[in-house]
């Protein structure tokens, strides 16, 4: 089973998702604006928000989310041209304010979705 991350203190001088990717130390920098979807227990989709991937690794997301997410959720991940549509666990969560970081990491594989250079 995955290693799960949690921390519960946060400073308001900086940003959660920031704090939370010290944890992924192969973590880079990106801003891909995604729309969230919470899977419930059947696979069908619970709850949505906008978002934006703030850091991501070829396994994992980290982005800021408003929605009432825990360990284990399920989420599925799309951006508006379709190029990435993958679902995913959450593996960490960093709370903040209402508000939490979280860290996904893909259920399968996804090619090319991030490219290190």
């Amino acid at each position: 089973m995955a290693k799960q991350v949690f921390v519960a203190s946060l400073s308001a001088d900086e940003s959660c998702v920031v704090k939370l990717a010290r944890f992924f130390p192969e973590a880079v920098p990106v801003h891909i604006p995604v729309r969230v979807t919470r899977m419930g227990a059947n696979g069908v989709s619970a709850l949505s928000e906008n978002a934006v991937i703030q850091f991501g690794t070829p396994r994992e997301v980290l982005f800021a989310s408003g929605l009432a997410l825990d360990f284990e959720d399920k989420i599925r991940l799309e951006n508006s041209d379709g190029s990435l549509d993958a679902e995913a666990a959450i593996v960490a969560m960093q709370l903040h304010n209402g508000s939490a970081a979280v860290a996904a990491r893909f259920l399968r594989d996804v090619t090319n979705w991030i490219i290190k250079r």
